[in-house]
């Protein structure tokens, strides 16, 4: 329980520090499969205005394609903002995390992917 509950304040401390940094994006997905129906809701903030809030629907898609589906839509969007340094992208699937950037596609765009 205690490394739940350091865990938390880490999350919520990057969530703070970043969301007081006008150059940074904060994309944050969540996803839920019901009766073989993926819902996918994301949010997009810069400071404390929402950019984007994102809700899709599919059938017959795994969890982790519906992930990186939405995350990938979400970063699309952030890049669009001036003036940005840093995306955080916070989502509750680890392995959707470790595919969102594929190095091998692109491998002249450097990235620096922190999972906590």
């Amino acid at each position: 329980m205690e490394a739940k509950n350091a865990h938390q304040k880490k999350l919520n401390k990057i969530f703070n520090d970043s969301i007081s940094d006008p150059n940074t994006v904060i994309v944050i997905s969540s996803d839920s499969i019901k009766n073989n129906v993926t819902t996918s809701i994301l949010h997009v903030y810069n400071g404390w205005n929402i950019i984007a809030k994102t809700i899709h629907y599919t059938m017959n898609i795994t969890f982790t394609e519906i992930e990186l589906f939405s995350i990938r839509c979400e970063i699309n969007q952030a890049v669009q903002v001036s003036n940005i340094e840093q995306i955080i992208v916070i989502t509750n699937t680890i392995p959707a995390a470790r595919y969102i950037f594929n190095l091998f596609t692109y491998p002249y765009q450097l990235h620096s992917i922190s999972v906590f």
